[in-house]
Formats: structure tokens, C-alpha cells, sequence
């Protein structure tokens, strides 16, 4: 998971040839003639559940899984069989799945499966169950029927979720594409897609962790970071639990939040730390609304009224969600202010471009202090004197 979320509440010659065209042949499957077999039905597959074909799905085994899918609008799909483990008239095998939603994805989401398969009695292979492979997160899928709710901007897939739940979500993250692009200008792909579980289980599951982890998180954002042909398919995965709870603010300001992982991806590596990527994230998310610095950053504003001014920016590590919550806030809050500060002191768009020089540095040392230099004109240590006086300034 390359994104992070905000802590609100407490705080991706022939027959080959045709399988190519329409899903990208699913890769050699070697010399094994069982493997090879495997291999074609899972194409078979493929081209069955892009074509809406539920009867050639259904002939290659059980259409749950077709069901389940029939309202994401997918643009490829693909099975790579990676392993085959034979039992008599059974089989494990183990598969890369690929594939990208329409509109949205520029390259394919991968995920690893484990599939169970059976065999006819002329010998055809079917698939009896499709899951998620050890320690790989579930798909949306996985935990029911999807629905879908689209957008100027966006596309709303949920589970469990009603109709007019996941159109809310469509006008809120509709606003939010715009918004970002204000601020991050259009090099971006301008839309974004929100899965919405059905509980915060189902958010762990989709994120391949324990729910203790994001109890108390709205929202988080995957994706792959560094470089634009490494963000091709980035999600933001909503904790509809803790999102109930929030006010039509709060609400928005944690969808433009994610929304801005999303636009910034391709600038976001190894060189940026969190307090840049989650302070400008929620610089972005509460432009607009009106929030004072002591509204929007409370748990900081009590620490600075009592004497108590950080000595630092915060580190990474303060970012952990097993973090204290008081002290995961005051992470976010400082870096959010220190963004804040930026934007004010030296405009808007130096801020923009001190985040892109972050990134374009490519690893973490150096990388702050040499943007600071050449973007903001100034040290880390008066950097961080400064942002100390602005936190005794507007917090005090």
C-alpha cells in the first residue's frame, strides 16, 4: 500500500491470437501438457466474463464469480498460471489475475489467486473456487455482489452498500477531482475510483490486514508509487464505519484528501516523506472550508497552548496506525500546517513545486534539504524554526 488515509474520528496462431486481442493471451504456461490445458480454460474464461458470456463462463465452472462482477466495468482480464499441483481428478492452482477497469486503469491491477479445479469426465478442467492467494488481499468481489455508481470524475464500486449511498459518494468525490486539479494542475489522470466494503472487516480484507489497523481510518489510498508508469490503477478504500461519523465536511475533506494521493502518486517515492505527502494531502482536503488552524489541528493546538512545541517535523514512523491516536493526529496536524505555512509564506504553487522536487529527487537523502534550498530558498533548521513560530502563531 502505497497511500496513506487520514485519521479522522479520534483524531492495483488463432485461438491465441483472438485471446490476445481481447484480453492479452494469458502468458506460456510451459512444456506440461496439463499446465497448457489449464492455461486455455482460463482464457476461455477471461474472454467469456469481458464478452458477458455467462454460458461459456458457466462452462469453465461455477458463475458466482460472474454474478458478482457483471456491473464493474472491466477493459481487460487475464490469467497467468503460475503453479499447478495435481490431485487425481483435482487440482490447486496458483494464478496472477490482471486486470483494469474501463476509463480509469492504464495498466492492469495484478493480484495473486488460488484456484481450485476440477475435471470432467472426458477430462475437461473447470474451476471449482477462485480466492485470494495466501496473504493477498481480497478484490471488492470477493465479499458479494458489486455495485456501481459513476461519475463525471469518478466511479463508486460497493458491497452491501445502497444505491443512494454510493451516489453520494459519486458527488463528493465528482467535487474533489476538480478541486485537486486546481491546486495540482491537470497532469493527472482527473478521475478516481472509491470501493466502498461493507464494513471495516471488509476494508482489512481488501488491504490484506488485520481491521485493529484502520479502526478510527476513514479512508486509504493503494497504489504504487514512483513515477507515472508506476501508478497505473491507484483505489481509495473507504472505512464506511468510521465515514458515517463524519460530518458533510469531514466527509469531503477525506475524499479530496485521498483524491490527492491519487493525483500525486507520480511524484510521491521514497525521497517524499509523510509529513509532505499527508500534510499537502490534507492542505488540499481543507482548502475551502472555512476550518481555522486550531479547528482543524485540535490535539496540536492543545500541546502548543501547554508549553508543548514539537522539536521537529514528524518523522515516519509517527504516521504508523498503530500509532497512539492523539499522537497519530498531531503527526497529521503538523504536517498539514507545515504544508499550511508553505502555501502561505511562499504562495501556493512554490508549494506545488517543492513537492514535485521532493520526488524528483529519487531517494530520501538530501531530498528535503535540497528543495528547500533551490524551491523555498532556506535550511531545514530554519525551516523548521519557522514552522514552530507559525504553529505558536496560529495554534497558541
Amino acid at each position: 500500500m502505497a497511500g496513506r488515509g487520514r485519521a479522522w474520528g479520534t483524531p492495483v496462431v488463432g485461438l491465441c491470437l483472438l485471446l490476445a486481442a481481447l484480453t492479452g493471451c494469458g502468458g506460456a504456461s510451459g512444456t506440461d501438457p496439463v499446465k497448457a490445458e489449464v492455461q486455455r480454460m482460463l482464457d476461455r474464461r477471461a474472454v467469456a466474463l469481458l464478452h458477458h458470456d455467462e454460458t461459456a463462463y458457466d462452462r469453465t465452472g461455477g458463475p458466482a464469480q460472474y454474478g458478482r462482477l457483471r456491473a464493474v466495468p472491466l477493459a481487460s482480464w487475464t490469467y497467468r498460471l503460475t503453479g499447478l499441483r495435481r490431485r487425481g481428478a483435482t487440482a490447486t492452482a496458483d494464478a496472477e489475475l490482471r486486470y483494469r477497469v474501463r476509463g480509469y486503469d492504464k495498466a492492469p491491477v495484478t493480484a495473486d489467486r488460488t484456484l481450485t479445479l476440477g475435471r470432467t469426465a472426458d477430462g475437461a478442467w473447470y474451476v471449482t473456487a477462485d480466492r485470494p492467494a495466501r496473504k493477498a488481499g481480497q478484490q471488492l468481489w470477493d465479499q458479494g455482489t458489486v455495485m456501481a455508481a459513476r461519475g463525471a470524475h469518478s466511479l463508486v464500486l460497493g458491497v452491501g452498500r445502497s444505491a443512494d449511498e454510493l451516489r453520494g459518494y459519486v458527488r463528493l468525490a465528482d467535487r474533489a477531482v476538480p478541486a485537486v486539479s486546481r491546486e495540482w494542475g491537470t497532469d493527472w489522470s482527473r478521475r478516481v475510483v472509491v470501493l466502498v466494503p461493507d464494513s471495516l472487516n471488509g476494508m482489512a480484507g481488501l488491504l490484506g490486514s488485520p481491521a485493529s489497523s484502520y479502526r478510527g481510518i476513514a479512508a486509504v489510498t493503494t497504489g504504487e508509487a514512483g513515477g507515472p508508469d508506476r501508478a497505473p490503477a491507484d483505489r481509495v478504500i473507504v472505512n464506511p464505519e468510521a465515514y458515517a461519523v463524519l460530518g458533510d465536511v469531514g466527509k469531503q475533506v477525506v475524499l479530496t484528501h485521498e483524491t490527492t494521493h491519487v493525483a500525486t502518486r507520480a511524484h510521491t517515492d521514497a525521497a517524499t516523506p509523510l509529513w509532505l505527502s499527508e500534510g499537502y494531502a490534507d492542505w488540499t482536503g481543507y482548502l475551502g472550508t472555512g476550518r481555522t488552524a486550531a479547528q482543524a489541528a485540535p490535539e496540536l493546538a492543545r500541546a502548543v497552548q501547554d508549553g508543548h512545541v514539537p522539536a521537529r517535523l514528524p518523522a515516519d514512523k509517527d504516521f504508523a496506525f498503530s500509532t497512539d491516536a492523539v499522537d497519530l493526529a498531531r503527526a497529521y496536524e503538523g504536517g498539514w500546517l507545515a504544508c499550511r505555512m508553505i502555501a502561505d509564506r511562499w504562495g501556493e504553487a512554490r508549494l506545488g513545486a517543492f513537492y514535485r522536487a521532493v520526488g524528483a529527487h529519487g531517494k530520501r537523502a538530501g531530498a528535503v534539504e535540497d528543495a528547500l534550498k533551490n524551491v523555498l530558498g532556506t535550511t531545514p533548521e530554519t525551516f523548521t524554526a519557522q514552522w514552530q513560530d507559525y504553529l505558536r502563531d496560529r495554534l497558541g
